[in-house]
Protein backbone atom coordinates (compact mmCIF):
# COMPACT_ATOMS: atom_id res chain seq x y z
CA UNK A 1 0.00 0.00 0.00
CA UNK A 2 1.20 3.49 -0.82
CA UNK A 3 2.24 5.15 2.43
CA UNK A 4 3.53 8.46 1.04
CA UNK A 5 0.82 10.55 2.67
CA UNK A 6 0.67 14.22 1.59
CA UNK A 7 0.55 15.54 5.13
CA UNK A 8 2.16 18.55 6.77
CA UNK A 9 2.10 18.43 10.53
CA UNK A 10 4.51 20.24 12.77
CA UNK A 11 6.95 17.71 14.19
CA UNK A 12 9.21 18.80 17.07
CA UNK A 13 12.92 18.17 16.80
CA UNK A 14 13.02 16.65 20.27
CA UNK A 15 10.40 14.66 22.17
CA UNK A 16 10.57 12.38 25.21
CA UNK A 17 13.27 9.72 24.91
CA UNK A 18 12.04 6.73 22.93
CA UNK A 19 14.66 4.25 24.05
CA UNK A 20 11.97 2.25 25.81
CA UNK A 21 9.79 2.17 22.69
CA UNK A 22 9.91 -0.66 20.19
CA UNK A 23 11.24 1.52 17.37
CA UNK A 24 13.78 4.16 16.49
CA UNK A 25 14.42 7.35 18.51
CA UNK A 26 12.33 10.35 17.50
CA UNK A 27 15.22 12.60 16.50
CA UNK A 28 17.28 10.22 14.39
CA UNK A 29 19.65 7.37 15.22
CA UNK A 30 18.56 3.89 14.28
CA UNK A 31 16.75 3.73 10.94
CA UNK A 32 13.20 2.51 10.71
CA UNK A 33 14.20 -0.36 8.46
CA UNK A 34 16.70 -1.70 11.00
CA UNK A 35 14.43 -1.07 13.99
CA UNK A 36 11.57 -3.04 12.51
CA UNK A 37 12.61 -6.05 10.51
CA UNK A 38 9.20 -7.43 9.59
CA UNK A 39 5.87 -5.85 8.74
CA UNK A 40 2.57 -7.60 9.48
CA UNK A 41 0.90 -9.19 6.50
CA UNK A 42 -0.82 -12.28 5.21
CA UNK A 43 -3.83 -14.10 6.55
CA UNK A 44 -2.82 -13.60 10.18
CA UNK A 45 -2.91 -9.78 10.03
CA UNK A 46 -5.99 -7.75 10.92
CA UNK A 47 -7.09 -4.24 9.97
CA UNK A 48 -7.58 -2.00 12.98
CA UNK A 49 -8.51 1.65 13.42
CA UNK A 50 -7.47 4.00 16.20
CA UNK A 51 -8.30 7.55 17.26
CA UNK A 52 -5.57 9.96 18.37
CA UNK A 53 -5.93 13.23 20.26
CA UNK A 54 -3.84 15.83 22.08
CA UNK A 55 -4.51 19.20 23.73
CA UNK A 56 -1.32 19.91 25.70
CA UNK A 57 2.10 21.06 24.55
CA UNK A 58 3.08 20.52 20.93
CA UNK A 59 -0.15 18.81 20.00
CA UNK A 60 0.75 17.99 16.42
CA UNK A 61 4.18 16.78 17.40
CA UNK A 62 2.67 14.36 19.91
CA UNK A 63 0.32 12.93 17.28
CA UNK A 64 3.23 12.45 14.90
CA UNK A 65 5.42 10.82 17.54
CA UNK A 66 2.66 8.43 18.59
CA UNK A 67 2.29 7.33 14.97
CA UNK A 68 6.03 6.82 14.62
CA UNK A 69 6.24 4.72 17.76
CA UNK A 70 3.29 2.56 16.77
CA UNK A 71 4.65 2.00 13.27
CA UNK A 72 8.03 1.01 14.75
CA UNK A 73 6.42 -1.55 17.06
CA UNK A 74 6.68 -5.25 16.28
CA UNK A 75 3.52 -6.56 14.64
CA UNK A 76 2.08 -3.13 13.77
CA UNK A 77 2.12 -1.09 10.57
CA UNK A 78 0.42 2.28 10.09
CA UNK A 79 -1.22 2.01 6.67
CA UNK A 80 -3.18 5.26 6.52
CA UNK A 81 -3.79 8.48 8.44
CA UNK A 82 -6.57 11.04 8.34
CA UNK A 83 -6.35 14.79 8.16
CA UNK A 84 -6.04 16.59 11.50
CA UNK A 85 -9.06 18.34 13.00
CA UNK A 86 -9.34 20.82 15.84
CA UNK A 87 -12.26 20.28 18.22
CA UNK A 88 -13.74 21.72 21.37
CA UNK A 89 -13.28 19.64 24.52
CA UNK A 90 -16.17 17.35 25.48
CA UNK A 91 -17.26 16.58 29.03
CA UNK A 92 -14.72 18.65 30.96
CA UNK A 93 -14.81 21.88 28.95
CA UNK A 94 -12.39 24.10 30.92
CA UNK A 95 -9.35 23.05 28.92
CA UNK A 96 -7.63 23.82 25.59
CA UNK A 97 -8.94 22.68 22.22
CA UNK A 98 -7.89 19.27 20.93
CA UNK A 99 -6.23 18.14 17.77
CA UNK A 100 -7.78 14.86 16.65
CA UNK A 101 -7.08 12.37 13.90
CA UNK A 102 -7.49 8.67 13.08
CA UNK A 103 -5.17 6.02 11.71
CA UNK A 104 -5.57 2.67 9.98
CA UNK A 105 -3.29 -0.12 11.17
CA UNK A 106 -2.34 -3.56 9.96
CA UNK A 107 -1.45 -5.77 12.91
CA UNK A 108 -0.73 -9.30 14.01
CA UNK A 109 -1.25 -8.39 17.67
CA UNK A 110 -4.44 -9.68 19.30
CA UNK A 111 -6.91 -6.92 20.31
CA UNK A 112 -5.91 -6.79 23.98
CA UNK A 113 -2.22 -6.71 23.15
CA UNK A 114 -2.83 -3.86 20.70
CA UNK A 115 -4.75 -1.95 23.37
CA UNK A 116 -1.89 -2.46 25.83
CA UNK A 117 0.56 -1.18 23.24
CA UNK A 118 -1.53 1.98 22.83
CA UNK A 119 -1.54 2.47 26.59
CA UNK A 120 2.22 1.92 26.73
CA UNK A 121 2.82 4.58 24.04
CA UNK A 122 0.59 6.99 25.97
CA UNK A 123 2.66 6.40 29.09
CA UNK A 124 5.96 6.81 27.22
CA UNK A 125 4.78 10.19 25.93
CA UNK A 126 3.78 11.42 29.38
CA UNK A 127 0.05 10.73 29.60
CA UNK A 128 -1.27 11.24 33.13
CA UNK A 129 -4.79 10.09 33.99
CA UNK A 130 -5.97 12.32 36.83
CA UNK A 131 -9.14 14.06 35.54
CA UNK A 132 -11.84 12.18 33.62
CA UNK A 133 -12.00 13.68 30.11
CA UNK A 134 -9.33 16.12 31.26
CA UNK A 135 -6.33 17.59 29.41
CA UNK A 136 -3.84 15.10 27.98
CA UNK A 137 -0.63 15.20 25.99
CA UNK A 138 -1.78 12.16 24.02
CA UNK A 139 -4.89 9.99 23.86
CA UNK A 140 -4.99 6.74 21.86
CA UNK A 141 -8.21 4.74 21.53
CA UNK A 142 -8.79 1.44 19.76
CA UNK A 143 -11.97 1.87 17.73
CA UNK A 144 -12.23 -1.19 15.49
CA UNK A 145 -10.34 -4.45 15.10
CA UNK A 146 -11.37 -6.45 12.05
CA UNK A 147 -14.85 -7.86 12.57
CA UNK A 148 -14.19 -8.51 16.27
CA UNK A 149 -16.99 -7.80 18.72
CA UNK A 150 -16.13 -8.08 22.39
CA UNK A 151 -17.28 -6.65 25.69
CA UNK A 152 -14.76 -7.19 28.45
CA UNK A 153 -13.71 -5.11 31.42
CA UNK A 154 -10.50 -4.06 29.69
CA UNK A 155 -11.80 -3.58 26.15
CA UNK A 156 -15.07 -3.18 24.25
CA UNK A 157 -15.14 -3.47 20.45
CA UNK A 158 -16.32 -1.64 18.48
CA UNK A 159 -15.58 1.33 20.74
CA UNK A 160 -18.89 1.98 22.56
CA UNK A 161 -18.99 5.76 22.00
CA UNK A 162 -17.35 6.12 18.61
CA UNK A 163 -20.62 6.72 16.75
CA UNK A 164 -21.52 9.59 19.09
CA UNK A 165 -18.40 11.74 18.77
CA UNK A 166 -17.65 14.06 15.87
CA UNK A 167 -13.96 14.13 16.84
CA UNK A 168 -13.88 10.39 16.17
CA UNK A 169 -16.29 10.04 13.26
CA UNK A 170 -14.90 12.75 11.00
CA UNK A 171 -11.26 11.56 11.04
CA UNK A 172 -12.38 7.91 10.91
CA UNK A 173 -14.36 8.61 7.74
CA UNK A 174 -11.09 9.72 6.11
CA UNK A 175 -9.40 6.34 6.57
CA UNK A 176 -12.11 3.70 6.92
CA UNK A 177 -11.78 1.25 4.05
CA UNK A 178 -14.37 1.22 1.30
CA UNK A 179 -16.53 -1.82 1.80
CA UNK A 180 -16.16 -1.82 5.59
CA UNK A 181 -19.56 -2.67 7.14
CA UNK A 182 -19.64 0.67 8.97
CA UNK A 183 -18.25 2.82 6.15
CA UNK A 184 -21.56 4.20 4.87
CA UNK A 185 -22.91 4.96 8.34
CA UNK A 186 -19.67 6.59 9.48
CA UNK A 187 -19.48 8.70 6.32
CA UNK A 188 -23.08 9.89 6.72
CA UNK A 189 -22.63 10.80 10.40
CA UNK A 190 -19.29 12.49 9.72
CA UNK A 191 -20.79 14.63 6.95
CA UNK A 192 -23.64 15.68 9.24
CA UNK A 193 -21.17 16.53 12.03
CA UNK A 194 -19.13 18.74 9.70
CA UNK A 195 -22.24 20.40 8.32
CA UNK A 196 -23.55 21.18 11.79
CA UNK A 197 -20.17 22.04 13.29
CA UNK A 198 -20.61 19.54 16.13
CA UNK A 199 -18.06 19.90 18.92
CA UNK A 200 -16.70 22.92 17.04
CA UNK A 201 -14.90 20.60 14.64
CA UNK A 202 -12.88 22.26 11.90
CA UNK A 203 -10.20 21.03 9.54
CA UNK A 204 -6.85 22.07 11.01
CA UNK A 205 -3.99 20.74 8.92
CA UNK A 206 -2.45 17.63 7.47
CA UNK A 207 0.52 15.69 8.77
CA UNK A 208 3.74 14.25 7.43
CA UNK A 209 4.58 12.12 10.42
CA UNK A 210 7.49 10.42 8.64
CA UNK A 211 9.38 13.70 8.18
CA UNK A 212 11.33 15.50 10.91
CA UNK A 213 11.84 18.68 8.92
CA UNK A 214 8.57 20.51 9.64
CA UNK A 215 8.60 23.51 12.01
CA UNK A 216 7.20 23.54 15.52
CA UNK A 217 3.51 24.18 16.08
CA UNK A 218 2.67 27.83 16.66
Amino acid sequence: MDKSFPFKINIPKQLPDSSSAAGAPAGGGESRSSAKSAKPGGAGAAAAYIALGSNLGDRSGMLAEALRRLDASEGVEVTGVSAVYETDPVGYTEQPAFLNMAAALRTTLPPLDLLRLLLAVEQQLGRVRDVRWGPRVIDLDLLLYGAVKMDEEELTLPHPRMMERAFVLVPLADVLAAGHPLQAEVAELALAALREGKEGIVSWNTINWRSGSAPFEN
